[in-house]
């Protein structure tokens, strides 16, 4: 199984791939070239397939146990963003196609933030948020006006 993770750092073959993943950043000027992804795994696990294997799988459990946590945590109390991207982070120290999607993630977040600083999308947003807060206000005043300050579930038939 040819994870990309063990591809060597040096020869004809990783210079073209280092010259193919060199792009442009959001702001367009030219990034440096990416060197390809070699595996984090100690030498002596490396040097044995069968041990390198059970690295990865263990790195792939470890990785998948936080990210889970994380989408866990999307609907519990907890940072689960930032458990979702420190599991894409373990998982990227062992495959190649963890790190491009961690470095696309990266790419589109930050573009994502220098959006939110224009000054156009602010003022969309904050009129967005402001007219919601009015509409919740008025039903939350609705509702106190109408039936007072009883919970839902202690409604009588009326």
């Amino acid at each position: 199984m040819n994870t990309g993770s063990d591809r060597e750092t040096n020869g004809p073959a990783a210079d073209a791939t280092a010259a193919g993943e060199a792009g442009s950043d959001a702001s367009g000027k030219e990034a440096a070239p990416e060197a390809p992804h070699v595996s984090k795994a100690p030498a002596f696990i490396k040097a044995r397939r069968t041990l390198h294997l059970s690295w990865q799988v263990g790195v792939f459990v470890v990785g998948l146990a936080i990210i889970a946590a994380g989408v866990a945590m999307l609907v519990l109390p907890g940072p689960g963003w930032v458990a979702i991207f420190a599991g894409l982070a373990i998982w990227a120290t062992e495959f190649a196609w963890a790190h491009l999607v961690l470095h696309w993630t990266k790419r589109k977040v930050t573009e994502a933030a220098q959006k939110a600083l224009d000054p156009k999308v602010r003022r969309r947003n904050i009129i967005l948020t402001s007219t919601g807060l009015v509409i919740a206000g008025a039903l939350i005043g609705f509702y106190l006006w109408k039936y007072g300050l009883v919970l839902p579930w202690n409604l009588k038939d009326q």
